[in-house]
């Protein structure tokens, strides 16, 4: 059993003052250091003399631009040398241009096996009339896949850099933003939304058209896509914010530029697998000229599309406004 220490002994020991200095009763180095007032800073007459004229003299010799003799003398050299870089670029452009062999010629590296492999069995190998999105969806699939997640990552790198977040009084973006709604769009406008009433309609259908059609004629998910994301951003301009988030919002946009990039993935996948592995494809292409064939393509197309339109109306709603 501990013998029990007398009060004054125990307040002299080291375990009572780390004790009193834990509970903040009494700071240990209180007291115990040499304490000055400090005096008010005056600058002396000569010294302040000193210091203007040096302030002076630092802006008529350095930040005075117009009469700064050195400025001038750079943007003389500077001037020259734009001209001279600029003379010497055109100039190795003309010279690489004269070397260049002359187009139509045969022997161009550009007429080589693999376009006589695209226009020869392209219709055979892919089943899409269109040669092109059959090499751009087929051929060059991957390339294809890759613009559209460039696509996407740039509007999430817009999505981070130009939302309006939440202020102090706990409103979000979007309520800021539907404050100066007027601002930014007009209001009631009789006209504008008249003919959007007319337009945006044959617009989308035009849109899913050349989507939908990709595989047989002029057109694509890239086209395509593009014209719907005009029709939305026609009808936003007409109708403001508040209509058209019944259906199109944010999360619209990343569920739905989610899922069809997936799709994209996940279908191409499957036909690199088996390519790679020269097992026969299990889904059909169908007859040429139909517009359920091509394989995958038609599907592609979709994704594509459903990523490009997104992407436009999402671009002009944060460079816009900030928020959707």
């Amino acid at each position: 059993m501990s013998k029990k220490v007398p009060k004054e002994h125990y307040e002299n020991t080291l375990s009572h003052r780390l004790k009193q200095w834990l509970d903040g009763t009494k700071d240990p180095f209180l007291d115990t250091v040499e304490m000055k007032p400090q005096k008010t800073f005056k600058e002396d007459r000569r010294t302040l003399v000193k210091r203007k004229e040096e302030e002076k003299r630092l802006l008529e010799r350095i930040y005075d631009i117009r009469h700064n003799p050195e400025m001038r003398v750079f943007r003389r050299a500077y001037n020259v040398f734009s001209v001279l870089f600029c003379l010497f670029l055109v100039s190795m452009l003309l010279i690489a241009v004269s070397h260049l062999p002359s187009f139509g010629n045969a022997s161009n590296p550009v007429n080589n096996e693999v376009a006589g492999r695209y226009i020869e069995s392209g219709l055979q190998e892919t089943g899409a009339v269109n040669i092109v999105t059959g090499m751009i969806l087929d051929y060059r699939a991957f390339d294809t896949l890759g613009e559209s997640h460039v696509l996407f990552i740039a509007t999430c790198t817009v999505l981070i850099l130009l939302r309006i977040d939440g202020d102090k009084k706990g409103r979000s973006g979007m309520g800021y933003a539907m404050e100066n709604d007027r601002i930014h769009e007009p209001k009631n406008d009789i006209i504008l939304q008249t003919v959007a009433r007319i337009l945006v309609p044959p617009i989308f259908i035009f849109g899913i058209y050349i989507i939908l059609g990709g595989h047989l004629g002029p057109g694509g998910g890239f086209s395509g896509g593009a014209v719907i994301g005009a029709g939305l951003i026609l009808y936003l301009n007409a109708f403001g914010f508040e209509k058209t988030e019944r259906f199109f919002t944010q999360k619209t946009y990343r569920r739905t530029s989610f899922c069809a990039l997936a799709c994209y993935a996940l279908a191409k996948s499957y036909s690199f697998y088996t390519g790679a592995n020269h097992i026969e494809s299990m889904i059909p292409l169908g007859t040429p000229g139909a517009i359920l064939s091509s394989g995958l393509i038609l599907i592609l197309n979709i994704c594509v599309g459903i990523v490009v339109a997104g992407t436009m109306y999402t671009f002009y709603v944060m460079f816009r406004k900030g928020a959707y």
